[in-house]
């Protein structure tokens, strides 16, 4: 599996990501926000672009991961979810490649987990650059 899914207008910073994630309601948006900062904090070469309505991160051009806010939830995406280790089984979904994980506001959720998650996918696109 070396298909990855490109955005060529991904940047360093988008300021439309940041404008994104200062929306309401402020506790799911803060989770988000939160998250969306790991991914860009995985590398130098980490990139953004607002792809179908929600911040996603890139290697390059190449989408990593992505935050999606919803009415009582926040998705935390991998565009290869299905191919990384996943041994606490945090990722959700049956597509061919994304995986997702749920976050609610007051989860009891091990942020190191979902980190190495992160972490994970970042390198797992970088590899197959």
């Amino acid at each position: 599996m070396n298909e990855l899914f490109r955005f060529p207008g991904a940047v360093r910073h988008h300021p439309a990501v940041d404008e994104w994630l200062a929306n309401e309601p402020h506790e799911l948006f803060s989770i988000a926000r939160f998250w969306f900062n790991k991914f860009r904090n995985c590398g130098a070469d980490v990139n953004e672009i607002i792809h179908d309505g929600c911040p996603t991160a890139c290697v390059n051009d190449a989408a990593f991961g992505y935050v999606n806010v919803f009415k009582d939830h926040v998705n935390v995406g991998f565009f290869t979810g299905a191919f990384l280790p996943d041994p606490t089984k945090l990722l959700e979904g049956t597509g061919k490649r994304m995986r997702h994980v749920k976050l609610r506001i007051g989860d009891d959720l091990d942020p190191s987990v979902l980190g190495e998650l992160i972490e994970r996918a970042y390198r797992d696109v970088k590899r197959r650059l």
